[in-house]
């Protein structure tokens, strides 16, 4: 849900995408500002717009694992989570040449058990957020800004979806106002203390090996 850490460092993350017109103006953001977010992408979705997919990683951002279709995992059993995973790693890959190497629940519905059975079966750590701003209700672009702004503190996990015009419209304000507060940004990866995703080399093996 979030990393223990004195220093002055978040984690913008953004989920279910991508989007077709929207994660384009967002990247252009991050990019004009020089920031690395993580984005959490849905599987039917990256096969669908490969070309954004390609776009975020060549910019240095990471590609989490947020499902094939966005279910509630928690109403499945082993092997539909694993094919829901497996199918959105290989996607990602295909394009990428890496796999995801964290993975977010849809709805943050997973429970003990699985995290850890897809942590023994998969080495893949789940990742949650400390800070949801609840921008899917579409409170209005300035509300999702104040309550990321409040709610940020060292080591946070920032949860926010750009699939909602209101939250890319957020985003100058605050990722502006955060690094007015002294933050600076980090993908999950590099707040976890791994290598830069983009650094680190794959290569494919079976599910079954």
């Amino acid at each position: 849900m979030a990393v223990r850490t004195r220093s002055p460092v978040v984690s913008m993350t953004f989920d279910d995408g991508p989007h077709p017109k929207l994660t384009p103006i967002l990247l252009d953001m991050l990019k004009a500002r020089g920031l690395r977010a993580t984005f959490y992408l849905i599987g039917n979705r990256v096969v669908k717009w490969p070309d954004i997919v390609r776009r975020i990683a060549d910019e240095g951002h990471e590609i989490g694992n947020h499902s094939w279709s966005h279910p509630n995992l928690a109403k499945y059993g082993n092997s539909g989570v694993l094919d829901q995973i497996d199918r959105t790693s290989d996607a990602i890959f295909k394009l990428t040449g890496r796999p995801p190497v964290t993975f977010r629940p849809p709805y943050g519905s997973f429970s003990r058990r699985q995290r850890l059975m897809l942590y023994e079966a998969r080495n893949l750590p789940t990742i949650l957020w400390s800070v949801d701003p609840q921008d899917w209700r579409r409170p209005g672009s300035s509300v999702v800004a104040k309550r990321i702004l409040s709610g940020s503190r060292p080591g946070a996990i920032i949860l926010s979806h750009d699939i909602q015009s209101g939250t890319v419209k957020a985003m100058p304000q605050t990722l502006d106002g955060l690094s007015k507060q002294g933050m600076r940004f980090a993908t999950v990866s590099q707040m976890m203390g791994w290598p830069l995703w983009q650094t680190r080399n794959f290569r494919r093996v079976s599910a079954k090996g």
